[in-house]
């Protein structure tokens, strides 16, 4: 079973930054990985997808975080990260970490075999 673990998430107000970061098996990074979150009542094929990169440089952002996130890795420390700026209530959400083959469209969750166990976050207005 792969290991991906989730870190960083936390309680902040709006318009402030967190980062969250994902440690996984260096094999990991030759393929896709992304970023998902979930929010109360939606099942977990319906995570949104919000950020995604494969295994060079090319990265993939939902358009409801563009310019607002980053993400990145770092592929010395096996370790994904996200960085969020300015965020909004509606980030409110448990954010997940992923991996798998590059799925046709990086930002749906069905194509992702391997997920972490999540990290809480919460924006308050």
């Amino acid at each position: 079973q792969a290991q991906l673990v989730e870190s960083g998430g936390g309680s902040v107000q709006a318009g402030g930054s967190l980062t969250l970061s994902c440690e996984a098996p260096g094999y990991m990074y030759r393929g896709c990985m992304a970023w998902f979150r979930q929010v109360p009542g939606k099942e977990r094929e319906q995570r949104e997808g919000v950020a995604a990169i494969a295994a060079g440089t090319r990265t993939t952002y939902a358009d409801s975080v563009k310019g607002r996130f980053t993400i990145s890795k770092d592929n010395d420390k096996n370790t994904l990260y996200l960085q969020m700026n300015s965020l909004k209530p509606e980030d409110t959400a448990m954010y997940y970490c992923a991996s798998d083959s590059c799925p046709m469209d990086p930002l749906w969750a069905p194509g992702y075999i391997y997920w972490g166990q999540g990290t809480q976050v919460n924006v308050s207005s």
